[in-house]
């Protein structure tokens, strides 16, 4: 979906350039290099000198995206902060194979710290969408808006949740089942398996919202503190270490405003493992019934 989009979108966006790391089939840069070729910089893998050199493209008016797996982004984590964010570049990081979702190629190959290493970026802003619909939308978004962007993709196919009117705007999240009882706040592949546990507590008669935050940072503080005064309990899931991702951004805006029980759902600081990924999300406790699980004990905190 984003490489696709981003060969429709390069002759809109004549400023346009993608930087490499010699794994543009995996990325899906290789539709924009097979029908923009001239827009393609090739580095190998040399992820330091890319996201530097980003910088430097940006700061003579060209629009660069560094493409690259999430775990590699971490190696260029510094380059990134003094390159990008400090010099207030316009120049945007896109992650592929983030988290669990890596799958076989294993723990050393799984980024399950780089939303909190990104938000903890001043000024950087960090996104990771639902579905093949919103990545699409969500890159147009990153190429319309002036700064510095971290923006996780996939690797594994992933259902489709919207449809073609969806809309996207950075900063803001949106309810898609509505409920009373209890918030479950997720982003990434996450959002899927939390509209399944939402049957499944549906069934159970406890009203869920469900709610999509595809924008990490500026997280969305007006709707969580909406959905905490509404429903007194929240959970957060991601395909994320449970320290300084979405479950961390979510419990500082509750904190500051309106406190009430938060269960994370989310890799507990621990590594991961080679597997598939829907076997990896059951074995390290981020798959639906997890977060029925969560659900469930925030609701008993709720009552307490």
């Amino acid at each position: 979906a984003f490489g696709k989009t981003l060969s429709s979108l390069a002759d809109e966006f004549p400023r346009l350039v993608v930087l490499d790391a010699d794994i543009a089939g995996g990325t899906g840069v290789h539709h924009l290099r097979k029908s923009h070729p001239e827009r393609v910089v090739q580095f190998g893998i040399a992820e330091q000198n890319m996201m530097a050199a980003a910088g430097g493209m940006a700061a003579v008016g060209l629009l660069p995206i560094v493409t690259t797996f999430a775990v590699f982004c971490l190696r260029g984590l510094e380059q990134a902060r003094l390159s990008l964010a400090y010099a207030r570049r316009n120049a945007k990081i896109v992650a592929s194979h983030p988290g669990l979702d890596v799958g076989p190629d294993g723990g050393s190959a799984q980024a399950l710290e780089d939303i909190a290493a990104f938000r903890a970026i001043p000024g950087m802003t960090v996104i990771s969408p639902a579905d093949a619909t919103e990545t699409a939308l969500a890159t147009r978004a990153i190429l319309e808006f002036e700064g510095p962007v971290y923006m996780r993709t996939g690797r594994s196919p992933a259902p489709r949740i919207f449809g073609d009117e969806h809309k996207f705007e950075i900063g803001k999240g949106q309810v898609l089942r509505d409920g009373r009882d209890v918030t479950i706040i997720a982003c990434g592949v996450e959002v899927s398996r939390a509209l399944t546990a939402w049957e499944t507590l549906k069934a159970e008669g406890i009203r869920a919202r469900v709610v999509n935050m595809p924008t990490i940072k500026p997280i969305d503080a007006g709707l969580i503190r909406k959905c905490a005064k509404e429903t007194g309990a929240i959970v957060t899931a991601e395909d994320h270490n449970i320290h300084g991702g979405l479950g961390s951004a979510v419990a500082e805006v509750l904190a500051a405003s309106v406190p009430c029980p938060v269960e994370f759902v989310g890799v507990r600081d621990t590594f991961g493992a080679s597997g598939e990924p829907e076997e990896l999300a059951e074995h390290f406790g981020i798959s639906a019934p997890f977060i029925v699980d969560a659900a469930r004990r925030a609701l008993k905190r709720k009552k307490k």
